[in-house]
C-alpha cells in the first residue's frame, strides 16, 4: 500500500531531487569549531577589542607570547570566521566586491549637534559556550543611544535589514554611516536606505581609523559590561542578557561625555522639550477659555 502524502507535504527526497542536492547533504549539519580553536576565538576578541587596531600579524604574535603555537594562516582564518580586521591604515591589497557599490565618507569635519543627524552601525562577535554569534547595533552618534539591536548566529545580510527597518519606523537619521562591510553593501540593505530619499549614506573609508570610533567604544563597553562578566549558555540566554544590558546602557547608564546623563535623556531631550511646550500651550489655552 502507497503511503499518502498529505496535500501541501512535498517528501524530502523529492525536495532533495528539485533542490538539486542528496540525502545526506539534507540532513548535514556543519561541524563547529573544536575547543581549541573556540578557546583561540574568545582570546582573539579580548585581544582585539582593547587593541582595535591590532591585525593579524600583531594578535598572532600576542598568542605566542602567551605560549600559543598558532601559524598566522589559522589566526586569519578565524579572524574573517569573527568578521573583524584592524581598524588601521594597511596596504590596499585587497579590493571591494565590484558588485556592491561604496559611498564616500560623509563625517570628517562634520560637527555633531543634535540626535538623528547620524546614525552609525556595526556588528561584533559575541562569544558562548561552545558557539558564538553576531551582534548589529543602530546608534544615534549625539546622545549614544542604541535605537535597535539584533542577535544572529551567522554574518547574513538579513538580521542588519531587520534592524534597519526597525529603527526607520521610529525615527529616520539625516545620515547613515557603516563600514564598508557585505551586509552594509548588500543591495538589500542599501534599497531600505534609498526608500527615504532624505538619508545621506556614508561609509568609512576602507581601513581608516576612527572613522566609525563611537560603534567601536560602544562595543568596548558591551563587551566590559557584560559579554566578558557573562558565560551565556544558549543564543536565548545571550538574548535575553543583552536585552537587560541594553536597556540599562540607554536609560540608567551615565556617560561622562554626555554631562552625566543618560543616553535616553538626551536622545528624547528635545521631544520632551517638545511635548511640555504643547503641555503650557494647551493649559494656557484652557485657562483663556475659561476666563
Amino acid at each position: 500500500m502507497k503511503k499518502l502524502i498529505l496535500p501541501g507535504k512535498i517528501p524530502i527526497a523529492r525536495q532533495c531531487r528539485l533542490l538539486g542536492i542528496s540525502r545526506s547533504g539534507y540532513y548535514y549539519e556543519p561541524k563547529g569549531e573544536n575547543a581549541e580553536n573556540l578557546a583561540f576565538m574568545n582570546r582573539i576578541d579580548e585581544i582585539y577589542t582593547k587593541h582595535p587596531y591590532y591585525g593579524i600579524r600583531k594578535i598572532t604574535a600576542q598568542l605566542r607570547r602567551e605560549g600559543n603555537s598558532v601559524n598566522r594562516k589559522r589566526i586569519a582564518r578565524l579572524m574573517r570566521l569573527m568578521g573583524i580586521q584592524a581598524i588601521c591604515p594597511r596596504r590596499n591589497t585587497s579590493k571591494p566586491h565590484p558588485e556592491h557599490v561604496k559611498y564616500p565618507y560623509l563625517l570628517r569635519g562634520i560637527e555633531i549637534t543634535r540626535p538623528n543627524q547620524v546614525w552609525g552601525t556595526d556588528i561584533t562577535y559575541v562569544r558562548a559556550k561552545g558557539v558564538w554569534f553576531y551582534l548589529v547595533a543602530i546608534m544615534d552618534w549625539h546622545s549614544r543611544y542604541v535605537l535597535v539591536w539584533r542577535l544572529s548566529p551567522t554574518l547574513e545580510t538579513g538580521f542588519c535589514v531587520e534592524a534597519l527597518k526597525e529603527a526607520l519606523r521610529t525615527a529616520m537619521p539625516e545620515i547613515h554611516n557603516s563600514d564598508q562591510g557585505s551586509q552594509f553593501t548588500a543591495e538589500e540593505y542599501l534599497n531600505v536606505l534609498k526608500q527615504h530619499p532624505g538619508i545621506q549614506i556614508s561609509m568609512d573609508g576602507r581601513g581608516r581609523c576612527f572613522d566609525n570610533i563611537f560603534n567601536e567604544r560602544l562595543w568596548r563597553n558591551v563587551k566590559y559590561e557584560e559579554v566578558y562578566l557573562k558565560d551565556y549558555s544558549s543564543y536565548r540566554e545571550a538574548e535575553e542578557s543583552l536585552r537587560e544590558y541594553f536597556q540599562t546602557y540607554n536609560y540608567e547608564r551615565l556617560h561622562q561625555s554626555l554631562n552625566y546623563q543618560t543616553p535616553a535623556e538626551v536622545y528624547f531631550s528635545n521631544q520632551i522639550t517638545s511635548f511640555n511646550i504643547q503641555k503650557v500651550e494647551t493649559r494656557n489655552l484652557i485657562c483663556e477659555g475659561v476666563s
